[in-house]
């Protein structure tokens, strides 16, 4: 039988459909071209071949929106009426779980899938974003080493093994060896955008600004191709270094060219504009003619259901773009966001109507109530959504609310945590010398 290029069994596959199906996965691994349109071809050459029917659930379960999830459903429950082995029986028991809503449940069953099926790349990158979800540090970079060492070099996909490990590394700290893992897997496949974005949360986190803007500028043609989906995340990540030196005209520009000028409606896309478009504000930047645009591509993916994280930026926009009735729908749906057993529920009741509620407080000058709420709220680790560098708008606005309510102690506090990190920062000493001017409160 038809087997991919880890050597995987491929039930109801045939030779062109197997074609169209490894293009898919590639442009899944790389973050490039339109895998959806690639494995709609391998359906058509083989309706029957049940992997391709997963891969397309996958890739529409992975996209945090609404109506893709929707639709991952019927992909799965036709995938259950064909032939499946033991490999493609394990991943829709994991797409059972993700599309459930319980995302450490789906991150559990890949646990279990890649102890008898390694070199599944498909389930690898499915866990590793799983785990991205669901905030896991830990898990981005133990479920790549517990399969890494069996792959070498030679094996078709390793670069891409060693790209996400590159990210778990960095996430969990271990900055040496995540930049050497991310410039070599770079190396092996050049246009792997993802391992190229694991070496720039690294400078990110470093405060290697300098180095940063070099990294992103240099492999730039890398990452910035017309087909390349990741490449909005990339331009954010070179926005916030600007911004870490303080260069705010040159981050709005690149908001109003290629994070924001095409309008994009992917999700994804849209958590980085609100996410930058928000630290711009907190910077004193004009950001007032840009976030009804934005707030109005939200509509479409907050449903305060699905995944809490989007909502929380879709409320930034509404908080911006001054649509105050959908925020507090927004958090009357996380506080009853429905299904009990459902984990994103868990995570809407508890942080997600915690950070809404306080960046609400901050956007509406309650500085004293913002703190109160984004304190607790900062200490999301391993609870929901995005990188140590996304969740950073967390401290980071959480030390302004404390320096314009002149709270010293919280403000000096926050600004140490921030100086211990990132020593050289322009954007952290200007955070220092405005701490320091706080009148300490009287014991």
């Amino acid at each position: 039988m038809p087997a991919d290029r880890q050597g995987n069994i491929l039930s109801g596959a045939n030779a062109t459909a197997l074609d169209h199906y490894e293009a898919a996965v590639r442009a899944f691994n790389i973050y490039r071209g339109d895998p959806v349109a690639l494995v709609d071809l391998a359906i058509a050459a083989a309706p029957e071949m049940t992997m391709a029917h997963i891969l397309k659930a996958v890739l529409y379960g992975l996209a945090t929106e609404p109506e893709a999830a929707a639709e991952a459903r019927g992909i799965v429950a036709h995938a259950r009426s064909l032939r499946a082995n033991d490999r493609e029986a394990g991943l829709l028991g994991a797409l059972d779980r993700l599309l459930a809503g319980n995302w450490t449940g789906a991150a559990l069953a890949l646990d279990r899938h890649l102890l008898d099926h390694p070199h599944d790349l498909v389930a690898v990158q499915f866990g590793h974003l799983t785990d991205f979800y669901r905030a896991s540090a830990r898990s981005l970079r133990d479920r790549i080493a517990r399969v890494e060492p069996g792959w070498g070099a030679s094996r078709p996909g390793y670069s891409i093994v060693l790209g996400m490990y590159a990210f778990g590394l960095e996430e969990t700290g271990d900055y040496a060896r995540a930049e050497a893992a991310g410039r070599r897997a770079t190396e092996l496949e050049p246009l792997d955008c993802f391992a190229h974005h694991a070496v720039a949360h690294v400078l990110e986190m470093q405060g290697r600004t300098v180095d940063g803007l070099a990294w992103m500028s240099t492999r730039q043609p890398h990452w910035d191709g017309d087909d390349n989906v990741f490449k909005v995340h990339n331009w954010w990540h070179k926005a916030l270094l600007h911004l870490d030196l303080g260069q705010t005209a040159e981050a709005l520009a690149l908001y109003d060219g290629p994070i924001r000028g095409t309008r994009s409606a992917v999700a994804l896309d849209m958590v980085d504009a609100s996410a930058l478009l928000w630290r711009l504000s907190l910077m004193g930047a004009d950001t007032a003619g840009r976030w009804s645009e934005l707030a109005t591509a939200w509509d479409a993916h907050a449903d305060g259901r699905l995944y809490p994280f989007n909502d929380w930026h879709a409320a930034m926009a509404y908080l911006g773009a001054g649509q105050d009735r959908k925020v507090e729908a927004l958090l009357a749906r996380h506080r009853d966001p429905g299904d009990p057993e459902s984990e994103s529920a868990s995570w809407a009741r508890t942080t997600g109507c915690a950070l809404i509620e306080g960046f609400r407080a901050f956007w509406q000058g309650e500085y004293d109530a913002a703190v109160t709420a984004l304190h607790p709220a900062r200490y999301i680790a391993n609870s929901f959504g995005g990188s140590h560098a996304q969740r950073d708008i967390i401290d980071w606005t959480l030390t302004e609310a404390a320096l314009r309510g002149r709270s010293a102690g919280m403000a000096g506090a926050m600004v140490n945590e921030r100086l211990a990190a990132k020593p050289h920062s322009p954007l952290v000493h200007g955070f220092l010398k405005r701490a320091a001017a706080l009148p300490a409160r009287a014991a």
